[in-house]
């Protein structure tokens, strides 16, 4: 707690230098999508940005910007034909497979990224940006700012780090226009959700969803994979997952499958051959029939193993996920991110090129329920 404390001064003095105009944040003259977390670990960040892709590049050119974590490379980069997952990373890497259409750039400076995609030849055609994983990365003020939330680790009731997983103040929550409360167990009430829903003590300047993780069918690793057959129950599974919260996978796919035997590495683990070999001998002493099950994010890094047996590879398979909104909130939430993005092209009221100024110089207001949302400088149209 006492490191807490320490680790919570210096976040405060951060936050406090940027709503204070000490420490400057960009605006730019396209719409700007950030979607992240205040926690260590997954909340769903990947899903809900492939989510935003999927629903805006029926009517825009979207450009998809991360970080890159944990590639091979340093500096701004273009997802092209040729490019491999170590170059971008694994999620980016992910994201560009299943949206060819879109941009997927990685850049750890992200004024710099957002730059050079609206301004180099290749990719000056980009009409929206969606920033994955930025919610502390307060160098670029995105028009739209959205928070997730882990439904099996409330922020409400968790702590700084080191005592918790909490990368900032819980006041943090005030900077996002929407925040979601992601992996919701189908099962929860109507009367849990209003609990939540004061539980997490918005602003009414903030709205609130709601959703859960939807498993689609399985999809086949590698070519020489076998033809799947059960009558709606999985044999005997192997799960394989390096990913920061594998309880939601394991508890989607309890009751579907004869068993599941657990293999799981840290986040983002890069295989090694001696993984591969572990796997090998793992998989050959389950009782058979049996089958190999993995998340997308996995596959991109399991692939990459040259070792693997043919016994695995023919019976590897891919869990592929999709956000799906509960309350029936979805067509609400679509809507509000396609008018965003509409009324702020660069041809619109924001202004013509990037500017540089303080923000949130203005104090918040101080309860929930007022009606007032303060002076905070905002740059949403709907």
């Amino acid at each position: 707690m006492p490191l807490s404390w320490l680790y919570g001064v210096g976040v405060g003095v951060r936050n406090a230098m940027f709503d204070n105009g000490l420490l400057k944040s960009r605006e730019f003259d396209i719409p700007v999508i950030s979607v992240g977390n205040i926690t260590v670990g997954g909340s769903g960040k990947t899903p809900h940005s492939e989510y935003l892709v999927d629903l805006l590049r029926k009517e825009f050119k979207v450009a998809v910007l991360s970080r890159g974590y944990k590639r091979k490379t340093r500096g701004y980069r273009v997802a092209g034909a040729e490019t491999t997952m170590p170059q971008i990373g694994d999620e980016p890497y992910q994201m560009h497979r299943k949206f060819p259409d879109a941009y997927v750039a990685v850049d750890a400076n992200r004024c710099h990224g957002i730059e050079r995609l609206t301004n180099d030849e290749a990719t000056k055609d980009v009409q929206v940006i969606v920033l994955d994983d930025a919610f502390q990365h307060r160098y670029v003020k995105p028009g739209l700012n959205i928070l997730l939330v882990d439904y099996h680790r409330l922020i409400i009731y968790d702590k700084l780090l080191p005592a918790g997983r909490l990368r900032e103040p819980l006041k943090g929550k005030d900077r996002a226009d929407i925040v979601i409360v992601t992996k919701c167990p189908k099962e929860t009430t109507p009367m849990g959700y209003r609990v939540l829903q004061r539980a997490m003590n918005l602003y009414p300047y903030q709205q609130l969803y709601f959703t859960t993780m939807k498993q689609l069918p399985l999809v086949p690793m590698f070519p020489e994979c076998k033809t799947l057959e059960h009558d709606g129950l999985l044999p005997n599974v192997l799960l394989i997952s390096g990913i920061a919260s594998p309880e939601q996978i394991m508890e989607d796919m309890k009751d579907k499958c004869a068993s599941i035997t657990p293999m799981h590495f840290r986040d983002h683990h890069q295989f090694t051959k001696s993984d591969a070999e572990a796997i090998n001998t793992q998989f050959r002493m389950m009782p058979k029939p049996a089958v190999i099950i993995t998340t997308e994010k996995d596959a991109t890094r399991l692939e990459l193993l040259t070792n693997l047996s043919d016994e695995v590879r023919q019976s590897i398979y891919v869990q592929p996920i999709r956000v799906s909104f509960i309350q029936g909130d979805e067509e609400v939430f679509n809507e509000k991110i396609i008018s965003y993005v509409r009324k702020n092209q660069r041809n619109g009221a924001v202004p013509a090129s990037a500017v540089t100024k303080p923000v949130g110089t203005a104090s918040r207001p101080t309860a929930n329920n007022s009606d007032s949302t303060g002076n905070r400088p905002r740059t949403i149209s709907f």
